[in-house]
Formats: C-alpha cells, sequence, structure tokens
C-alpha cells in the first residue's frame, strides 16, 4: 500500500451503492501498524458502504478503523472528518467519535491498496455502550436523545465545508425523487407510501426551502446512537457521520423522531419526548413544528423505499439493508390513524411542555 499524489475524480452521487472489493482483517492490521503504529485485535463490523474494523490494544484502549468506499466523493469523506474535529471543538461534552491523527500527523490517509483501488482511511475513537436498539426503551432516554440531537445541531450552525451541499439519497428535501422508484415497493407498503409522499410533496415541500439550513448528522437512527450500559437513560454516543449533508435543520430531528415512533394507541407519543427535549435546547419555529408529522412519515416512506431497492442490488448484504424496513412499515401504518391536525396539535402540545 501506498499514499497516492492525488486523489481520484468525484463520483456520481449514487455511485456509493457500488459494492467494492473487500479489505481483509489482515490487511486493515498491517495498515494499522504501518500508519498509526498499533498492534491491536481486530475485528470487521458490519456496514452498507465502508469498511469498518474495530480495535482493541493489550492496554483496553478502542478504536474504529474507517476505509471509505473507493467511489465516494473525497469532499465529502473529509466532511465527516472535519464535522468531527468541529464538534470537537465547539461542545467538549458531546459524545462524539475523535479523530486520530497517523504517525504523519494526517487525519485522513488516501491509500492505494493491491487491488488498485484509492480510498481514505481513517481512525476513530471507540465509543462503548449498548447500541439504543438493544437498550430498554424509556421517557427519561428518549429525551436525553433530543437534547443530544438539539446539542449536536448547536454545534454545528457555524460548520462551513465545500462538501456540506453534495446531493445525497437519504436527504429528506429530496424525497420526491424517489416516487419514479416505487415500483421497488413490495405491493402491499406501496398505497400508504404513495400517501405520505403525497402529504410531502403538498405540505413540505413549500415550506422547506424557506427553513433554516445547515449541516446535519442526518442519520440519528437508533443503530447509531450508543447508550450508557449500566443506567440505560443516558447517551453515551453518536455515531456513523456517514450520511451527514446540508439540509434544513428540522430534519435531523424528523430523523430521530421517526424510529421512536411505536406500534400502540398513542403511536406519536414517544416520538414526543424527543421533540420536546430537542425544542427545550433548539426551540423549533412554528413553520417547522407544522411540517414536522410530515417529515417524519417521510423518512418512513424513504427508510422503505431505498432499502428494498439496495436490498435487491445487493442481495448478499440484504439483512443489513432491511434491517430497519419491517419496522418502518409498521409505523408508517400506525401513525396513518393520525390526521394531520392531530399529530401536529401534539406536536404544539409537547413543545409547549404540555
Amino acid at each position: 500500500m501506498q499514499i497516492p499524489r492525488s486523489s481520484a475524480d468525484a463520483a456520481h452521487p449514487l455511485d456509493g451503492l457500488r459494492a467494492a472489493g473487500p479489505i481483509t482483517e489482515a490487511q486493515a492490521q498491517t495498515l494499522v501498524g504501518e500508519y498509526y503504529g498499533l498492534s491491536p485485535d481486530i475485528r470487521r463490523l458490519d456496514s452498507e458502504r465502508d469498511q469498518n474494523f474495530r480495535l482493541r490494544t493489550q492496554d483496553g484502549r478502542e478504536y474504529v478503523l474507517k476505509i471509505a468506499n473507493p467511489t465516494e466523493d473525497r469532499a465529502v469523506t473529509n466532511l465527516q472528518t472535519e464535522a468531527l474535529r468541529h464538534v470537537a471543538v465547539r461542545d467538549r461534552l458531546l459524545p462524539i467519535p475523535r479523530i486520530i491523527s497517523a504517525r504523519n500527523g494526517a487525519t485522513e490517509l488516501e491509500i492505494c491498496f493491491d487491488d488498485g483501488s484509492m480510498r481514505v482511511v481513517r481512525l476513530l475513537t471507540f465509543l462503548a455502550g449498548t447500541p439504543m436498539h438493544q437498550a430498554s426503551p424509556s421517557a427519561a432516554l428518549r429525551g436525553d436523545l433530543g437534547r443530544c440531537a438539539a446539542q449536536l445541531a448547536v454545534a454545528l450552525r457555524d460548520f462551513v465545508h465545500p462538501g456540506a451541499n453534495h446531493k445525497l439519497l437519504w436527504d429528506i428535501q429530496h424525497a420526491a425523487e424517489l416516487r419514479p422508484l416505487l415500483g421497488a415497493v413490495p405491493s402491499a407498503q406501496r398505497e400508504m407510501v404513495e400517501r405520505a409522499l403525497d402529504h410531502f410533496e403538498a405540505d413540505a415541500v413549500p415550506v422547506l426551502a424557506q427553513l433554516p439550513r445547515q449541516p446535519l448528522h442526518n442519520d440519528l437512527n437508533p443503530h447509531n446512537i450508543v447508550v450508557d450500559a449500566t443506567s440505560q437513560v443516558r447517551v453515551c454516543g453518536i455515531i456513523d457521520f456517514g450520511d451527514m449533508t446540508a439540509t434544513a435543520r428540522i430534519n435531523d430531528l424528523a430523523i430521530a423522531a421517526a424510529y421512536q415512533v411505536t406500534d400502540s394507541d398513542a403511536p406519536l407519543a414517544p416520538a414526543l419526548d424527543v421533540i420536546a427535549a430537542y425544542h427545550a435546547v433548539s426551540p423549533l419555529e412554528p413553520r417547522e413544528r407544522g411540517i414536522l408529522f410530515d417529515l417524519i412519515a417521510t423518512r418512513m416512506v424513504m427508510t422503505i423505499v431505498i432499502s428494498n431497492i439496495r436490498a435487491a442490488r445487493y442481495p448478499e448484504n440484504s439483512g443489513y439493508i432491511l434491517r430497519n424496513n419491517r419496522q418502518a412499515s409498521a409505523r408508517l401504518a400506525r401513525i396513518a390513524t393520525l390526521t394531520r391536525a392531530q399529530a401536529t396539535q401534539q406536536i404544539e402540545r409537547a413543545c409547549q411542555g404540555e
């Protein structure tokens, strides 16, 4: 492996869907020894686009080695790196991974692998705890998620980067572009997906362009939230900034809330814990509150549509890709029992502390 002199041309935003040749654990071991001076135990982690490895040294320190997909735009990878560095300065208490510099002082290494691919390599601290989807649900934990999500958005508010405005498939503001792809959605789900997209286009799209905009994490799902294993009520890690982009600020909250909807007679109630806590730290504008329900439903639509498309394209990784699909469908069906007026009223009351 060698560090090349120049980076590859930027890839099309959808090229990140292409599978990349695997990097073995032995290759990763050699890499961290050569560039970081480490000789840890190493284990591959599940991932959709990048290749990630968990490292543990003999003295107990733990890291994540991230090897970017070779088709990823270099500016986008650097966006994630610099965002982490920015947040670490703006809010030292936020539980995010820290970037570890290589022996030569670089925060990113651009390395040519034996297959001829050039990939960006980074080393981050590992945040130990329980993934939120495995933790015991509670109002206290959901409130802490809302608080942390708001603090992260505040920390990123003045972050500027040339890669922040890249177009991303997972950006809610582009959800209407999924309509021609609905043929990938099973017929049992398609009607409610189309109905949610109708509301998004009619009610949310005209407002979105007028709302505050900034770089955001853009994927605050329970797989990316680490919970304190002892208390089970405190967020101790926000990980995976791989879907970061600049978009309407409210979208981050919509994503976090979408995964907290429950299959019950009060489906929006758990999400309201997240919303109220977020609003207490970073107050929502009336226009943001007015379309939040539409955005929550739209995130569920995106999960259903995109995961079905990707699972068909990469059947060997379908288990990982479809991990949120069934729940998204069930949640969308549940919130469809609410009228838009009912949901908006519940969100208003939660923000007023009722």
